[in-house]
């Protein structure tokens, strides 16, 4: 979570109304999730009318540098890409840097947060989705991206929210996110009140635990990012996970404190 210098009782307020709302998402139904999840962010905004979402002004330079910063992740994979796909773009900022480098980028989001559209590169297209259904035909995607994305899908939607990816990619494709790391967190508006994510975050996440589940639904290779470069080698995700399986069984404190500078995040590179 970005640093926040609020008075504690307006932390803890926001973290109380995350609380309610997180507990609302984790009993829905996949029925009600396909509007839910904007409704309530919406109840969010206004129950906490300062929150950093509504009150910060990204400034033109932390923007490019934001930019600049996602397009190190994706810049050595995208020889041969001609369609990208982002999912939950944003300001589409990224979306919009990459029509540069790409024939066609599709922004795939459950609304339109990028203030519109006037200005908008020829060869790129915004899509809203409901989360689930998808409407883009199988191998069509060359490379998709999330960024602090999956900590905000339901537990019950992980594993089709990884089929939906594999099935637009061509084979050979590859799906880059970088997702908040359980150790070092929570990430969410609990940081401050509880060791686990209580918040809008709905599950944080481990480099093993992840890396078991994209195996699972059938990417053929998965690699971890290690000081901000992808490791293709099998010895660097043992190293990963080994170091990562050492602290996890340190006390949480101590296992916090070593997570703030080991792992912040769990990005990650896999392909089909």
């Amino acid at each position: 979570m970005a640093e926040d210098n609020r008075p504690l009782e307006s932390l803890r307020r926001q973290y109380e109304v995350e609380k309610d709302l997180h507990g609302r998402l984790m009993n829905s139904t996949r029925a009600q999730r396909t509007t839910l999840f904007a409704e309530l962010y919406d109840e969010l905004f206004r129950r906490v009318p300062d929150h950093p979402r509504l009150t910060r002004r990204d400034t033109e330079e932390y923007s490019r540098r934001a930019v600049a910063a996602r397009m190190n992740i994706l810049r050595p994979y995208l020889a041969g890409v001609k369609t990208f796909m982002e999912i939950a773009p944003g300001d589409c900022r990224l979306a919009y840097e990459m029509c540069q480098h790409v024939d066609r980028v599709i922004a795939l989001d459950i609304s339109d947060q990028s203030g519109g559209q006037q200005n908008a590169p020829k060869n790129f297209h915004f899509e809203t989705y409901d989360g689930y259904t998808l409407n883009l035909p199988d191998n069509s995607v060359d490379m998709a991206f999330s960024y602090q994305f999956l900590e905000h899908v339901h537990p019950d939607d992980h594993e089709d929210h990884f089929r939906t990816v594999l099935r637009v990619l061509r084979p050979g494709g590859v799906y880059i996110f970088d997702t908040p790391h359980k150790y070092s967190g929570p990430h969410d508006a609990s940081f401050m009140f509880s060791d686990e994510a209580e918040g809008m975050h709905l599950r944080e996440w481990t480099y093993r635990e992840m890396n078991a589940l994209v195996r699972k639904i059938g990417f053929s290779e998965a690699f971890t990012y290690r000081f901000g470069k992808c490791r293709q080698s099998p010895l660097w995700n043992g190293l990963t996970f080994g170091i990562e399986a050492l602290v996890g069984a340190l006390p949480v404190r101590l296992r916090k404190a070593l997570s703030r500078r080991l792992f912040l995040g769990v990005t990650m590179l896999v392909r089909k």
